[in-house]
């Protein structure tokens, strides 16, 4: 197997039906998959912007080892990097959303445009613009 690509990235949540609203309201994100499995699990898949590379699974947390998951950051910085093409629009799209900002833009030279932000579990997101 030569060609490997990461396809998933889980976030473990509270509830589906919460973490769908922010992600698809709030950040944009495109809702790929919601099949129902069982009871009280689903296969919920989000993509920014219909990204065919790397999305989001949103693993639904419901016993106790899970729940201490939830936002739980292993590191103080970001568990996932969005990069996008319109790092004004997306700030602005933060900002309308009340997504709170937790390192305000900035450039960094010669890498790009970047801020981080916190989701609605508090995990540490970057968004980043490559400088042209």
């Amino acid at each position: 197997m030569e060609n490997k690509q990461i396809a998933l990235i889980a976030i473990v949540v509270d509830e589906y039906d919460d973490a769908i609203f922010y992600y698809t309201k709030k950040l944009n994100f495109e809702l790929i998959e919601d099949t129902v499995i069982e009871d009280d699990k689903r296969r919920v898949i989000l993509s920014p912007n219909g990204s065919k590379n790397c999305n989001i699974i949103l693993i639904k947390a419901v016993v106790e080892g899970q729940k201490s998951c939830i936002g739980n950051k292993t590191v103080s910085s970001a568990i996932i990097v969005l990069e996008t093409d319109d790092f004004q629009s997306d700030y602005i799209n933060l900002m309308r959303n009340s997504v709170p900002i937790t390192i305000e833009p900035t450039i960094k030279k010669p890498y790009e445009k970047f801020l981080a932000f916190e989701d609605l579990y508090g995990n540490i997101w970057n968004l980043i613009e490559p400088l042209k």
